[in-house]
């Protein structure tokens, strides 16, 4: 109910107290009064006035009901996966959430999850940002993992960055299998600091990686094959580059981690944990280093430890490395941990366990061979000899993959994405354990009809 209060209208120019804000004209003047101004246009006296209230070129406002009318008309020009089946994949996955997920996170006591400062007030969140660590860190094969950081590209780049601080080198290698928009983020990231990024062929020998901080390989690459971890873990510590992957948590169900393989520093998208794709965030990335590397993590840390009555008990730990505590000497200027989506990793994680992990990982693999050998029957289809995959591959179409798209989406299917600029009429198809067998068969059955 909004308070009737008598207008000040020398102190405020609008008439009547805002519906979205609680604080009435009375409480304002009292404010205003207190720091010493007699007026909004005095507080803001700095801002020169040609910027102060510039004239908006805006619609008027609409009511609520006129504005949800258009809201909802808007929204349902979504093709959302509600109504059509999806085998699009590329760094968003369309994995079952069990119900529990969404239950838990929007109890009371998490729906304001931030930054738990305060230990006392916040062992719970504490306790939860705890067991998602530990849980990174089991699924990645690592020793020491973060909070979370904004997203898998994000946590990629701070990989780079943190690779440099380690080595002293200026040079960021990564693979030409990585995906582009990871690429894209990377070099955002370390070129305001003067650092270069080399691309290398994945298909060639990696002569260029002397000198280098780091070598960057995404697992399973971009066009969703296995590289050959053994192999260029021992180039890239060869050459005394550090070993940085991008994983896919998910397939860890199924494959073996990057940490046997050697890996240096781990980072990966944790969307596929029990997250919507929610048209792309938000999201939750992953970042885990070996222990010799903790004090140069990017991120917010939480450790356990003990009280003075020997009570086990959950605080944050070298949080002097971050931005809102040393500023410019912070090792990283991320200032948050996606805390009620890393939560939501947490309790995915918790409610499937390691064999359930397995389960819906193993039904990825099988689903996706199953709609890859069909696919490859198809007259005028072929498979990209890529190597071994987990659930994504990619199909050389007849036409190109904007055209074959346009008639899957008249059939209602989502089609893959199109990677025509690096497999000629390229798309890249996934297929997870939401897909059913009649869904790939109808898949089949209308890229059959398109050709």
């Amino acid at each position: 109910m909004i308070r009737e209060e008598p207008a000040h209208p020398a102190l405020f120019p609008s008439k009547g107290p805002s519906h979205y804000i609680a604080n009435t004209h009375n409480d304002r003047a009292e404010m205003l009064k207190a720091i010493g101004v007699s007026d909004l246009d005095e507080l803001f006296a700095d801002i020169p006035g040609e910027y102060r209230n510039p004239k908006l070129d805006i619609p008027s406002p609409l009511s609520e009901l006129e504005l949800r009318r258009e809201m909802g008309e808007m929204a349902a020009e979504n093709l959302h996966l509600g109504r059509y089946i999806s085998f699009l994949g590329a760094g968003a996955y369309n994995h079952f959430s069990p119900s529990v997920v969404k239950a838990m996170i929007s109890r009371g006591e998490f729906l304001t999850a931030y930054t738990p400062y305060q230990p006392e007030a916040s062992q719970g969140t504490l306790q939860a940002t705890y067991d998602f660590q530990t849980m990174v860190c089991n699924l990645l094969g690592m020793e020491v993992a973060d909070a979370g950081m904004y997203d898998g590209a994000s946590a990629l780049a701070e990989a780079a960055l943190m690779s440099c601080r380690i080595t002293g080198r200026g040079r960021v290698a990564v693979l030409d299998s990585t995906s582009p928009t990871y690429r894209e983020v990377i070099s955002t990231y370390i070129s305001a600091q003067g650092i270069d990024l080399e691309v290398l062929d994945s298909n060639a020998a990696l002569e260029e990686l002397g000198g280098a901080a780091c070598l960057i390989v995404q697992y399973p690459n971009f066009l969703g094959y296995i590289e050959d971890m053994a192999a260029l873990e021992r180039e890239a510590h060869s050459k005394g580059a550090m070993f940085v992957v991008s994983a896919d948590p998910f397939a860890m169900g199924l494959l073996r981690p990057p940490g046997e393989y050697g890996a240096d520093i781990v980072t990966g998208e944790g969307q596929a944990l029990g997250l919507p794709v929610s048209f792309g965030g938000p999201y939750v990335g992953l970042f885990a280093s070996r222990m010799q590397y903790l004090r140069q993590m990017p991120g917010r840390i939480a450790g356990e430890t003990t009280d003075t009555q020997g009570r086990t008990g959950y605080v944050l730990t070298l949080s002097t490395r971050e931005q809102h505590i040393r500023r410019e000497k912070a090792t990283s200027n991320i200032c948050t941990n996606q805390a009620l989506m890393s939560l939501a990793a947490t309790i995915y994680m918790a409610a499937l366990g390691r064999h359930g992990l397995r389960h819906m990982a193993e039904l990825c693999y099988h689903k996706a061979h199953y709609a890859a050998s069909a696919i490859s029957q198809l007259s005028g289809y072929s498979l990209y000899d890529g190597g071994e995959f987990f659930q994504e591959f990619t199909v050389k179409c007849p036409r190109p993959a904007s055209e074959i798209n346009a008639g899957l989406l008249e059939a209602g299917i989502i089609g893959g994405l199109d990677v025509g600029d690096f497999v000629g009429n390229g798309m890249l198809l996934c297929v997870t354990e939401v897909n059913s067998r009649g869904d790939i068969d109808r898949l089949v059955e209308a890229l059959a009809g398109i050709a």
